[in-house]
């Protein structure tokens, strides 16, 4: 059964780090491209970071150069490392799993909240 836990969301100020972490599991890991989605309350999703199977990356312009998305293929987990963080970053972020060009998805994690105040 194909599944992807989110870890790491929580409370942080302005300028402060979090690092997000998606363990998956009943999936081919090493093949699957993966990403981060973010919704923050009354806005439109956004995919803010994907990386390749090959370990490509993208980020969308709002977090370039702050975020930082990596793979460990051994343990099956994305991450996604967060820094100087803005209140406008604040959003539930979802893990996502899906082709290896991380061009289109098919599994969705939970979720996990990231709150960042001012």
């Amino acid at each position: 059964q194909m599944q992807l836990v989110e870890s790491g969301g929580g409370l942080v100020q302005v300028g402060g780090s979090l690092r997000l972490s998606c363990a998956a599991s009943g999936i081919i890991f090493s093949a699957a491209g993966m990403g981060w989605r973010r919704q923050a309350a009354g806005k439109q999703r956004e995919l803010v970071a994907t990386i390749t199977s090959g370990g490509s990356t993208n980020y969308a312009d709002s977090v370039k150069g702050r975020f930082t998305i990596s793979r460990d293929n051994a343990k099956n987990t994305v991450f996604l490392q967060m820094n100087s963080l803005k209140p406008e970053d604040t959003a539930v972020y979802y893990c996502a799993a899906g082709g290896a060009l991380a061009r289109s998805w098919s599994y969705w994690g939970q979720g996990t909240q990231v709150t960042v105040s001012s």
